[in-house]
């Protein structure tokens, strides 16, 4: 187990509330717990946005940086976005 630190934190009222509902329900032992819940959830999200970034954003800048003429206009993007979301529509309905 790693050894804890302690701090002392403001939280608008909402968040308070929030905290103490958490610990009062039961679903932790106390209000350490739902804020180190919550960094955790922070941190791994903040690492997914790394890792989209540098796994799908990245190496498409590097393609459209190599062969520019690949690119889309954003007329050509929007209107490929909304043929998806038209087909996807449609696939629901009938779902």
């Amino acid at each position: 187990m790693r050894p804890n630190r302690s701090i002392t934190i403001s939280l608008p009222e909402d968040m308070a509330e929030l905290v103490q509902k958490k610990v009062a329900s039961g679903e932790f032992a106390d209000e350490s717990e739902v804020i180190a819940e919550g960094l955790r959830y922070l941190a791994d999200h903040d690492a997914g946005i790394e890792s989209w970034l540098r796994d799908e954003v990245v190496p498409a800048l590097r393609a459209h940086d190599a062969d520019p003429s690949r690119g889309r206009t954003i007329e050509e993007t929007r209107k490929e976005l909304e043929d998806y979301m038209r087909t996807k529509d449609r696939r629901s309905i009938g779902a």
